[in-house]
């Protein structure tokens, strides 16, 4: 029994192990190009996967974790350009590393206002584009923990009473306990049960927590 508890463990660590490491999605025509830069990725401990094409990638199994987009701008069938501008509509938030081999300013500033991270011209420096694979997946770890942390207040929010929720909408609105208790119809101290019951279940340790909580969940009044 024991040993099974332990293999469980072992597995379940496994497995957030697995889904917190970055990967790397290298979209590239070019078969050396993919090669080159996935054994750079990994001479740094990065996970890579390499796409010859923007349909073999959305036909593949994408784990859900951290990581970036590199795509090369002229590509087989859909272009990465075209394909960036896509992503949204596909579901898809990786930030995205744009590539190539003509330097075309054009297709920098549009790829840019689009949201890449960095347009790097072949050839560039492995260190260049390190740096860039570094700054993309710094800012999909933000995304995805602020998502994560967005999640977890909808979840605390809905275990709320309809009650707990008015008092929490009003004492994020700036109402004093006497103006809620008339706002409510409701006595004093009612309001201060409710009210502890709301920060409580929140996780607020101060009311400018629960303004935080309330204007990030736009509840407030």
């Amino acid at each position: 029994m024991l040993s099974y508890v332990v293999e469980n463990t072992k597995r379940r660590s496994m497995g957030r192990d697995m889904a917190d490491t970055p990967i790397v999605h290298i979209v590239d025509d070019d078969e050396s190009m993919r090669e080159v830069l996935a054994s750079l990725l990994r001479s740094v401990a990065l996970a890579a996967r390499t796409y010859p094409s923007v349909d073999a990638y959305l036909n593949a199994r994408r784990p859900d974790a951290p990581g970036c987009l590199v795509l090369d701008v002229r590509l087989p069938g859909m272009s990465g350009l075209d394909f960036q501008s896509r992503l949204g509509e596909v579901g898809i938030e990786l930030p995205v590393i744009l590539m190539s081999g003509y330097g075309d300013v054009p297709m920098s500033v549009r790829g840019m206002k689009a949201g890449a991270v960095d347009f790097l011209v072949k050839p560039f420096r492995d260190q260049e584009m390190l740096d860039a694979v570094a700054l993309a997946i710094g800012r999909d770890r933000a995304r995805r923990a602020a998502n994560s942390e967005n999640l977890h207040l909808k979840q605390n929010f809905a275990s709320l009473s309809p009650r707990e929720r008015q008092v929490m909408e009003l004492a994020a609105a700036g109402r004093l306990n006497k103006q809620i208790a008339g706002d409510l119809g409701i006595s004093l101290v009612t309001v201060k049960i409710h009210r502890g019951a709301a920060m409580r279940k929140m996780g607020a340790r101060t009311i400018a927590d629960l303004v935080r909580m309330a204007e990030a969940l736009k509840v407030s009044r």
